[in-house]
């Protein structure tokens, strides 16, 4: 670029893209002016709205403080605002004078009124909004399309489209960015000052956040796990997944980036890894088409869910008497993260077993879920409750079915609820068996619900009886 077009200063507004590799963002933002104001704004509307969860502010702070640290070792720092998205930004630019935004685009409702409120506001400053698109997913929503339609709604001819769509290369991370010096930042925050009024503290086995971990974790990911994920990811006890997904979350890592580095690779594995992308990709083209299913059932089945908090709290708290979902409700309260197959399973018992709204499940998860937002985690739990994408909707996880081959020698239980190891083998699973002498042992609850009752309610309320 001619450097007499590299003058004045544009901003870089970070939102879930935290990272400097592979940004479209703060390229472009870097390339267009001479200095760049990379902002991040700490949104009290998110706060507002409940979303500021312990959890996933002890992350965001460790993603803002290794941001930091990136951006100074290449001359920069990052700015730091709290207050209304739109009036810190403008603000910023009367500061900076700066004539160009950058932002990538979002699916969510919020994220969508966020960038019209940004362009009309600075529409007036004389300052252009300018989105990249595929910045938080590999290929954006709407950039394929079936036929006549807005959107796809099943995951295999999305996925062959998906597949065929080139990507955008992946961009270097700047090699100096220039901030300029008359913009106030904040202190960078800490996890207590971006909690808001959040109760609780963050879950004891958090991983770290940041694109210096999320990198590590990659590289890692890359020698020594992805050969075997199409065979073991759903393994429970293995946890032979990629713990990738809170960095794909706060944008700590690139999907393309990892899209491309995956294609890279032969074998089953990365197939099955970049399989795993795309359904991230259509849970977010699906919500930009229907935002409203982040809360309303995207295909009603006229359920008439049942109300029952004691279950609620049961299974909340991992104490549903079903060994394989407990552990997995426990793995998430000290996690803050759930393996995949245990969230199908959890969700599949609380939607179709114990028969409770699926948005029950959906906030819970929202509450204490590092990678937990909108597109991913409400969608999926539409998929399980059927009243979304799901092609079988009045599909039902059997626990015991899925404890037996998901967990066979019963390790993973035997992890997470420590009161029932000393059952071995597979007798974990179904600790009511025991004798009477032998269950008194054991503080662990009876099941909260037989499953064949749990699965009659289901079939009579979707009118499935013979």
């Amino acid at each position: 670029m001619p450097e007499t077009s590299r003058t004045g200063s544009s901003i870089a507004l970070f939102t879930a893209d935290l990272r400097l590799h592979d940004n479209p963002v703060l390229a472009a933002a870097v390339a267009a002016a001479g200095s760049v104001v990379p902002l991040f704004v700490v949104d009290e509307g998110i706060a507002r709205a409940g979303f500021a969860v312990p959890n996933r502010a002890a992350f965001l702070a460790d993603c803002l403080a290794d941001l930091d640290a990136g951006l100074r070792a290449r001359g920069g720092r990052l700015v730091v605002r709290r207050g209304d998205v739109v009036e810190e930004v403008v603000r910023a630019v009367g500061e900076s004078g700066a004539r160009q935004v950058h932002i990538a685009a979002g699916v969510s409702g919020y994220a969508l009124r966020r960038e019209d409120r940004l362009r009309k506001a600075l529409a007036e400053a004389g300052c252009e909004v300018v989105v990249h698109e595929a910045v938080v997913t590999a290929v954006p929503p709407g950039a394929v399309t079936p036929v006549g339609r807005d959107h796809f709604a099943v995951f295999t001819p999305y996925f062959r489209r998906w597949s065929a769509e080139p990507p955008r290369r992946v961009l270097d991370a700047p090699r100096k960015v220039t901030v300029p010096e008359d913009v106030e930042s904040a202190a960078l925050p800490c996890a207590a000052d971006l909690a808001g009024s959040g109760e609780g503290q963050p879950s004891p086995g958090l991983p770290r956040g940041g694109e210096t971990a999320a990198r590590k974790l990659a590289g890692s990911w890359w020698r020594s796990g992805i050969e075997g994920y199409a065979d073991q990811h759903d393994d429970l006890a293995g946890d032979e997944t990629s713990r990738l997904s809170p960095y794909l979350h706060f944008g700590c890592v690139s999907a393309t980036e990892l899209a491309h580095r995956a294609r890279s690779v032969s074998g089953r594995g990365a197939e099955a890894f970049v399989r795993q992308l795309a359904w991230r990709d259509f849970h977010h083209q699906v919500l930009a088409a229907r935002p409203d299913a982040a809360h309303r059932d995207y295909r009603s089945r006229h359920d008439r869910w049942r109300t029952a908090p004691e279950e609620v709290t049961a299974w909340r708290e991992g104490r549903t008497g079903y060994p394989i979902v407990d552990a997995a409700m426990r793995q998430l309260l000290h996690e803050g993260w759930m393996h995949n197959r245990g969230r199908l399973l959890v969700a599949s018992f609380l939607t179709k077993t114990l028969y409770m709204d699926w948005r029950i499940g959906a906030r819970h998860f929202l509450d204490l879920l590092v990678d937990g937002d909108i597109p991913n985690n409400q969608l999926n739990w539409q998929w399980s409750a059927g009243t979304g994408t799901d092609t079988r909707p009045n599909r039902v996880l059997n626990p015991l079915l899925q404890a037996s081959r998901f967990d066979p020698d019963g390790d993973y239980v035997r992890r997470w609820v420590p009161e029932l190891a000393g059952l071995e083998g597979a007798a974990v699973h179904q600790p009511w068996k025991l004798s009477g002498p032998e269950r008194a042992r054991f503080d662990y609850p009876a099941p909260i619900v037989a499953l064949s009752d749990g699965h009659a309610r289901f079939s009579r309320a979707r009118g499935l009886d013979d």
